[in-house]
């Protein structure tokens, strides 16, 4: 049953990436970090993270995209801002078709929200820090069944409390 911790836009924030971390590294069997980190690339609180370069990060050593499988989970990761993301999500969808990647994580936008187009299954974690929403500061922990019949994913705010309006439930399963 893979488990996967999505965060973005933290722009700057260490203590915070670090507690997450610490709060979910030994139950997730993947980190992401979906760019505006704002640290460096060999920074000790990236460790164990697979990140992307955002608009706002200097270090040109980390890739704009990437590309994750965690069991049948294929994810496509990048920051956004080379993608559209704030009026579509097709550049997105195009790329990761390409990939064969079922699953898309960004942020870029501070909005935290998922939706699931086709086969395809979209996610920004939102921003732990600067949100521009309703919501407050979010990431999002995904959980999928092996066959990918159930695929959830639960946000929480910066402290870990769970956010349960964004809750999400669906399948991937073909």
């Amino acid at each position: 049953m893979p488990k996967v911790l999505i965060l973005s836009d933290s722009h700057g924030w260490e203590q915070e990436v670090e507690d997450i971390k610490q709060r979910h590294q030994e139950e997730v069997d993947a980190m992401i970090h979906c760019g505006d980190s704002e640290l460096a690339y060999d920074s000790d609180i990236l460790e164990g993270f697979h990140t992307v370069q955002g608009n706002m990060d200097l270090d040109s050593r980390f890739p704009e995209e990437i590309d994750v499988e965690v069991g049948n989970l294929h994810f496509f990761v990048t920051h956004g801002h080379l993608f559209q993301v704030k009026s579509t999500l097709m550049p997105l969808s195009y790329r990761a078709e390409e990939l064969g990647a079922n699953v898309i994580c960004f942020g870029h936008s501070h909005v935290a929200g998922v939706e699931k187009q086709g086969d395809q299954l979209f996610i920004n974690p939102g921003s732990i820090r600067l949100p521009r929403s309703s919501y407050p500061g979010s990431y999002a922990i995904l959980t999928a069944t092996d066959d990918l019949k159930e695929v959830s994913l639960r946000y929480f705010t910066k402290d870990g409390q769970a956010i349960d309006k964004l809750s999400y439930l669906t399948s991937l399963a073909l």
